[in-house]
């Protein structure tokens, strides 16, 4: 099985003991909405994973910013309409785009970190500004898990997830859809995963390489990821999870091979000892 980072469970114990907030709680989040993923490496630095919402940006504008950022196509104001680019770096140009028209729309129309928390909610957790609610995520792991408890403190849903009421939680978390993402039952395998330390998933394979694909390699993805390196988990073993096989090999003093075979695997703690 995939173990949850110590630094993240470490933090999470802290965070909550700060806030009064379950650490199994933040955990949860983190899970579900970003794998326990905090950081990303872009542009050769260590970076929050986030998510433009151009048509949040398009309200958050005067008149004469709004025209120039819909001409640029960062801006709209239908949902959806600006898209994401699939990789954190393409992310980050577009939000570096985005703040050269206007740094605080910019950052306050971003969802920020472990949780995904709009940077729009600054006032309402207590920071000064959209700015400095972004600069708390970008600092640390502990900084984004913050987040995460003082949006749920703030909306009262720790007293659902405290309740064992995830379809309560879910509803408000994710909106009114959370059933066609199936987020209740995510957030209830993430809240068991939360309390056992252990992610959902087994890596099974002594071997796993460029071509393999299921449940292994989602484990595995999901392991790598953990640690902050830069991996999709779709399930699929390609060029970019053997290039973060090759990352975590070359962190741990191992020949770079980017096959995750028993060594690899019992680094991640999914390996068989015997």
């Amino acid at each position: 099985m995939v173990a949850i980072s110590e630094s993240l469970a470490a933090a999470a114990r802290h965070v909550g003991a700060k806030t009064n907030i379950d650490a199994s709680a933040l955990l949860a989040v983190a899970l579900v909405e970003t794998s326990g993923k905090a950081f990303a490496m872009v542009r050769g630095r260590r970076e929050p994973l986030i998510r433009f919402e151009g048509h949040v940006f398009d309200r958050m504008l005067p008149p004469r910013s709004r025209e120039r950022a819909r001409e640029s196509g960062l801006a709209n104001p239908k949902a959806g309409a600006v898209k994401n680019p699939a990789s954190q770096t393409g992310r980050w140009r577009l939000l570096d785009r985005a703040a050269a028209i206007d740094a605080e729309a910019a950052y306050a129309a971003t969802s920020w970190g472990l949780g995904q928390i709009m940077g729009m909610h600054w006032k309402a957790l207590e920071f000064g500004s959209a700015t400095e609610l972004a600069e708390t995520a970008r600092h640390s792991i502990e900084g984004q898990l913050l987040l995460i408890a003082r949006f749920l403190a703030k909306n009262g849903l720790d007293a659902f997830l405290r309740a064992g009421d995830v379809i309560g939680f879910a509803r408000r978390y994710n909106g009114p859809g959370f059933r066609r993402n199936r987020y209740d039952e995510k957030i209830a395998a993430a809240l068991e995963a939360a309390k056992t330390g252990i992610l959902p998933g087994e890596i099974e394979s002594p071997a796993l390489k460029v071509g393999a694909r299921g449940a292994a390699v989602t484990a595995l993805q999901r392991a790598l990821a953990a640690l902050g390196i830069d991996v999709r988990v779709d399930g699929i073993f390609g060029p970019a999870t053997r290039a973060a096989v090759e990352a975590f090999q070359i962190s741990r003093a191992m020949t770079a091979t980017g096959m995750a075979d028993e060594a690899v695997l019992a680094a991640l703690g999914g390996g068989r000892s015997a």
